[in-house]
């Protein structure tokens, strides 16, 4: 059976593989709740069930060693037959393998820094601005529709300094993603337990927001952005530190996140998240 290389070294490398494994174990737990896996050698490709935003493909726990760009080759295919990206997620110091094996596939490679806040990790906290309030978001709660909405909108402007988008542009894409289930999916998930929402807001205008993914002691703090013409008001690292109260909460021990880029991973450094690695994200390069 192949097997998966961690690389590390020095008398933190037990640690480091013990880190590493269980956060592979959280990353091919997370899509089972609302897609299927199927197999393509070292790869799983992981095909959502019912609609919603698609996933990707990743090392499969079995194995990582072997992967070839003739098995990142069939995975595209099967994803542009199923009509979805053709995206790629893998940790580099987890499958080292794998990264020449997708840019000789033709694929662009980018990295994230990895950043944990684990069980000794100093507490997260960070003060809204004045006239600001932080709270986890309910299924019910009228907040959930602008929460969803304002990381699509940060996304679309990506980086830190202030944007074009604002009140205007939410208050449509709220309509929008109203409209076309994406508010009530996210509302199932919150009920079932698998997702928790927080937002800053200004009066009722969500200002920031992001969640978390709790699957038993690990949860990933995902989706977390700023209304563009917010931003550089702490707002993030408010939202930030919401989310990991909350997960603390439930009795998770091990909060991560994959930062945007060096200058994102320096603030989320300032409340207590460490670099432990590099998340890899590949996709087709740009037209």
């Amino acid at each position: 059976m192949l097997q998966c290389t961690v690389t590390s070294t020095g008398s933190a490398a037990p640690a480091g593989r013990s880190l590493l494994a269980r956060l592979e174990r959280y990353y091919d737990a997370v899509p089972r709740g609302s897609a299927r896996g199927e197999r393509f050698g070292p790869l799983t490709l992981f095909v959502r069930e019912g609609t919603g935003w698609p996933f990707y493909a990743r090392p499969s726990l079995a194995g990582c060693d072997g992967v070839t760009a003739a098995d990142v080759r069939r995975v595209r295919a099967r994803q542009r037959e199923l009509g979805v990206p053709e995206a790629f997620e893998w940790v580099a110091e987890t499958s080292p393998a794998l990264r020449p094996a997708v840019e000789a596939a033709g694929l662009v490679v980018r990295e994230h820094p990895l950043m944990l806040l684990g069980p000794a990790g100093p507490p997260a906290t960070t003060g809204a601005p004045d006239g600001v309030t932080v709270r986890i978001v309910g299924a019910d709660d009228p907040a959930l529709p602008g929460a969803v909405a304002v990381p699509y909108l940060s996304f679309a402007e990506p980086g830190t300094r202030r944007g074009r988008a604002g009140v205007t542009e939410l208050d449509a894409l709220i309509r929008k993603l109203t409209a076309d289930g994406t508010v009530e999916r996210l509302a199932g998930r919150i009920r079932a337990g698998l997702t928790s929402v927080a937002a800053a807001l200004e009066g009722d205008t969500v200002l920031s927001a992001g969640q978390h993914q709790p699957v038993g002691p690990v949860s990933e703090v995902v989706g977390v952005g700023t209304l563009p013409v917010a931003r550089r008001r702490g707002l993030g690292l408010a939202v930030t530190a919401a989310l990991v109260a909350d997960a603390r909460a439930r009795g998770v021990e091990t909060v991560f996140l994959s930062a945007g880029d060096d200058d994102v991973a320096r603030l989320y450094g300032r409340v207590g998240f460490r670099r432990v690695g590099t998340a890899l994200i590949a996709g087709p390069p740009a037209p």
